[in-house]
């Protein structure tokens, strides 16, 4: 997978690398952030091909992870797996998807002259940027989760999303493996279009479908020709067994049952980054039993499933950025309410940047299943009152429910004390925040920035 560098490629390259590490240090001394942005857009100025000149050097070849939910969890096992092996992985962990973050953590892992000497580049990638990443780095892997609504002042529909990506995929070399989401309608289209090498990974169990399709659903109807979808059951959103009765697409075929798979963390979505991760391992020559084995003893990565120990009670932050995110940590969390495990949850609802700025998506979600069931519920965030009004509103079209307490708390610090103070000895508190929100949580929590 590695190439040599002319010596302009060569010089510029040393120089840009010398300036982003110099910019790094800089920012972390004076405690400004992780850098993990900045050095990259810099770097890219001095040498506009720098994505391309390291992306070449990586020995063993890059592997592009794309989708809507799941990528920080999903690249995290796939590297713990590789590492597990004695390799040398790259990764953007922080989160940070564009190009410039993808630059700044492949520069990260350099030295002083630009040499990157690393086995494979796992790289968390935006949705949206995946076309523009492919035009300089040729990846081994291109894996996608999943395609849902998310921030729709920024993406658009699923459709478009998935157009954009075939033109993307369609030129790249043969010997490209593509690993798509059998039980996603539009990426299980995708797959059957592509003249590349593509594996599927997908759900066999029909004890875990949804009595009903949800209402924030994307993709109910035929990729192919526009025809409503049959369903013989959903796991999540549109995330399903179906076929079209107009034309006869179907679910393209996984590679192997899901049933037979251990499963990291909590949730059924974890059950799909668990069989995205392992199947991509496999493809890579990773025998199954040490894949399990690193299923068994994974951890967690920051905010996604995390458990942390605060002031001696168990606390669990679930990423919850958009409907189906969010629909789905709210089935988690039911289902441990139904066990006597937790009956109290901290929403946290924030509209920046990396949120997205329209909150109206909470609408979409099935926050009545969250209240039914009745608890302490407090809330904050930037728009802290969105939220209580969507509880509210939420409970109110309900039958009534003495157990169920609404607090609002503008000073996210007090709110998370708050929280603490209103969870029993050995129930755990579950705290339910957008990605900005998530950030903050665990800075107060733990006393240390991610970014």
């Amino acid at each position: 997978m590695g190439s040599k560098l002319s010596t302009g490629d060569r010089l510029r390259l040393g120089l840009a690398v010398g300036l982003a590490k110099t910019i790094t240090a800089l920012v972390r001394f004076l405690r400004l952030g992780a850098a993990s942005v900045m050095p990259g857009a810099i770097a890219r100025r001095l040498q506009p091909r720098l994505l391309a000149l390291l992306c070449q050097q990586v020995r063993q070849g890059v592997i592009l992870v794309v989708g809507t939910n799941g990528k920080t969890t999903t690249s995290l096992l796939l590297r713990t797996i590789l590492e597990d092996q004695g390799l040398r992985v790259t990764h953007n962990a922080t989160g940070a998807n564009l190009i410039n973050g993808l630059a700044t953590a492949l520069l990260a892992d350099t030295n002083l002259i630009g040499q990157l000497q690393t086995d494979f580049a796992i790289l968390e990638v935006d949705e949206n940027v995946l076309p523009l990443v492919l035009q300089d780095c040729q990846s081994r892997v291109i894996l996608a989760l999943n395609l849902f609504r998310d921030q729709l002042d920024r993406y658009g529909e699923v459709d478009s999303i998935s157009q954009r990506w075939q033109a993307a995929i369609t030129p790249l070399p043969p010997e490209t493996v593509v690993v798509l989401n059998a039980d996603d309608p539009t990426l299980s289209y995708l797959g059957q279009q592509l003249p590349q090498t593509v594996r599927y990974f997908g759900l066999a169990e029909p004890k875990l479908y949804l009595e009903a399709i949800p209402h924030a659903v994307d993709s109910i109807y035929c990729p192919r020709c526009g025809h409503p979808l049959d369903y013989q059951g959903v796991y999540l959103s549109h995330l399903g067994d179906f076929s079209c009765p107009g034309c006869g697409f179907s679910k393209s075929q996984p590679a192997f049952h899901s049933s037979e798979w251990p499963q990291i963390l909590i949730g059924v979505y974890n059950k799909y980054n668990t069989l995205a991760a392992g199947l991509v391992a496999q493809e890579l020559g990773i025998a199954t039993p040490q894949i399990f084995n690193n299923i068994k003893n994974f951890k967690a990565a920051f905010g996604r499933a995390e458990e942390l120990t605060i002031e001696g009670k168990a606390v669990r932050i679930l990423l919850s950025k958009n409907p189906v995110g969010m629909n789905e940590t709210i089935r988690a969390v039911n289902d441990l309410k139904a066990q006597g495990e937790t009956s109290t949850v901290l929403l946290v609802l924030n509209d920046r940047i990396p949120d997205g700025t329209d909150v109206s998506w909470i609408w979409d979600v099935d926050t009545e299943a969250l209240v039914q069931s009745g608890g302490t519920f407090i809330v904050s965030g930037d728009r802290l009152y969105d939220m209580a009004l969507r509880l509210q509103y939420s409970r109110d079209s309900l039958a009534a429910d003495d157990s169920f307490q609404l607090l609002v708390e503008p000073d996210l610090a007090l709110a998370i004390q708050q929280a603490l103070d209103h969870t029993p000895d050995l129930e755990t508190l579950h705290i339910l925040p957008t990605y900005s929100a998530m950030l903050k949580v665990r800075e107060i929590l733990t006393g240390r920035k991610i970014l």
